[in-house]
């Protein structure tokens, strides 16, 4: 069985793989294994381009969440679905990206759009691939420098992908997660969305029958880190969650229940089965039940 990789990088850690990936040889400066994306996104917008035009990790390459991390549908569909894998494949080829790379995904809201990154390219069959623990705001913190502008166009990549390499959840299945009595449905919402208090975007508010409220702001610190593996285990465990528990995650689209499965490695349990159109999806179903509360 193969080693799982930690899905977490450190700022030090990233300088010194792409210092030592661009030395110069005879022939001139060798490609680099590594790739680094920036995956600034918020809820709502403005698009992160922005953002990362004002500073970014040096040769770091802008990815747009809603147009290259998502596809588009019916509002039963969720409001980020998963895209196509030949959509996604095109978009990563864009990116520079190759059979065999490392890959880097960075934000600046503690890793919750970034792991959509992580997750959509592991379900690819992208194996290496890391969250900058922090974002750049770890990387300003440990006085790395930041590139401005527009960045330069990447050489297009040649990577392969294949959908399938991770487990995910329908609406029906969701439901019969929530329902099984050895089965946990995690909910990675703001606890007041998920008890049904407040609803900003989906058509009603409330939670998934059966379903526990375990909001990704509670997998970091104060410094916007994650938490410490056995910090992470133990969180986990007070939810009913072992090694052995079937574990499902969602969250209003199916980007920061990307954030709860990347704690749940981190922490040493297997990945769970992501709800890609989560409760945007489920809430667009009329047939499909609701309950408020705790």
């Amino acid at each position: 069985m193969a080693t799982e990789l930690s899905p977490l990088i450190t700022a030090a850690a990233l300088d010194v793989a792409l210092g030592a990936e661009s030395l110069w040889s005879g022939a001139g400066r060798r490609r680099s294994a590594w790739r680094v994306l920036d995956v600034r996104w918020k809820l709502g917008g403005p698009p992160g381009r922005e953002e990362y035009e004002r500073g970014h990790i040096p040769g770091a390459v802008y990815v747009d969440l809603d147009t290259e991390l998502a596809g588009h549908g019916q509002p039963t569909d969720g409001r980020h679905p998963l895209p196509n894998a030949d959509a996604f494949q095109e978009a990563a080829r864009r990116w520079g990206l190759g059979d065999g790379d490392s890959v880097v995904v960075y934000d600046d809201a503690s890793g919750t759009s970034a792991a959509r990154a992580w997750w959509l390219l592991r379900h690819a069959g992208v194996r290496d691939v890391r969250v900058l623990d922090g974002g750049i705001a770890a990387w300003r913190d440990a006085g790395m420098p930041l590139e401005k502008g527009p960045g330069a166009t990447p050489i297009p990549g040649g990577i392969h992908v294949q959908f399938g390499a991770l487990p995910t959840l329908d609406g029906a299945a969701a439901a019969a997660l929530a329902a099984a009595e050895d089965g946990v449905l995690l909910d990675a919402r703001a606890g007041e969305r998920f008890r049904g208090e407040v609803e900003p975007v989906d058509p009603r508010p409330g939670h998934i029958p059966g379903a526990v409220s375990a909001p990704t702001t509670d997998n970091v610190g104060a410094d916007g880190r994650m938490l410490p593996a056995d910090t992470l285990a133990e969180r986990f465990r007070s939810l009913g969650i072992d090694p052995d528990t079937p574990v499902g995650v969602y969250c209003g689209s199916g980007v920061t229940a990307a954030h709860e499965a990347l704690a749940m490695v981190i922490a040493g349990l297997p990945l769970p089965a992501l709800y890609a159109g989560s409760y945007s999806a489920w809430s667009n179903d009329p047939e499909r039940p609701v309950v408020t509360g705790a």
